[in-house]
């Protein structure tokens, strides 16, 4: 297995965002704050790309644990751009109560995705009310990474939308390895990961590990047979996520 070099990956992501940005006259960038090691590292990126003053921090709990505003507010502390916090409760609360009456045990999916499809919604709304605000475009980040991808854990239309993609072609270790890089408060950076809204870590919901991930992209034979079927399910049963089908008429 190749080593990873961790201090030079980040100095290319810097360089790949700063690229991108001035090629296509951009200026800032929205990044929505979970609490977790992955939208704290994107943060640190854009922060050392573009500058704290270029960068929109938002957290956006909706029955989320206080926790998790309060370690956002330590990175924003930490790398000194703005924080937002726009809360989606009540917002998630009336779409249910517009939506009528179904039963809980049907709903319990669709209320789990209704979330980061508001927070979205949200980000999108702020990344174009700062972009008149300020005179200069803002992106909306992405802050998935390798092994969710892979699996497909992320919602259509919630967190699989962003403009830019700093970490998706790393594993949740080499993220953890570029955090250590830029200084990401530890207290954040080896917090567990987990939604934040099905109160499960990412893990249990999955039934496989991240390291399984890493290491079945890398050699499918280097985790157990059951491990490996579990993620080649996953895996392809997220590819409708990817790829969109369009009809094209026959000539």
């Amino acid at each position: 297995m190749k080593t990873f070099e961790a201090v030079k990956e980040t100095e290319n992501i810097i360089d790949f965002i700063r690229t991108y940005y001035k090629e296509n006259n951009l200026g800032g960038a929205v990044v929505g704050l979970s609490g977790g090691k992955d939208s704290a590292v994107v943060a640190a990126l854009m922060v050392k790309a573009l500058g704290p003053e270029n960068v929109i921090g938002v957290t956006l709990p909706c029955h989320s644990k206080v926790k998790d505003t309060e370690d956002a507010k330590l990175i924003r502390d930490y790398y000194g751009f703005e924080l937002i916090n726009f809360d989606l409760t009540k917002i998630f609360e009336d779409f249910k109560l517009e939506l009528g009456n179904f039963n809980k045990e049907d709903t319990v999916n669709s209320d789990i995705n209704l979330k980061p499809r508001l927070r979205m919604a949200t980000l999108y709304y702020l990344a174009a009310l700062y972009s008149v605000i300020k005179q200069k475009t803002f992106l909306v980040a992405g802050t998935s990474n390798k092994c969710e991808l892979f699996v497909g854990y992320f919602t259509k239309g919630g967190d699989s939308v962003y403009d830019i993609a700093p970490i998706a072609d790393f594993t949740v270790d080499e993220v953890i390895q570029i955090g250590e890089v830029l200084n990401v408060p530890t207290t954040v950076l080896y917090k567990k990961p987990s939604d934040g809204l099905s109160n499960q870590t990412d893990e249990e919901k999955l039934g496989v590990s991240y390291k399984e991930i890493a290491s079945y992209m890398e050699d499918e034979n280097s985790v157990d047979k059951k491990v490996a079927l579990k993620i080649k399910t996953l895996h392809q049963n997220s590819l409708h996520k990817f790829n969109i089908p369009k009809y094209q008429r026959k000539k």
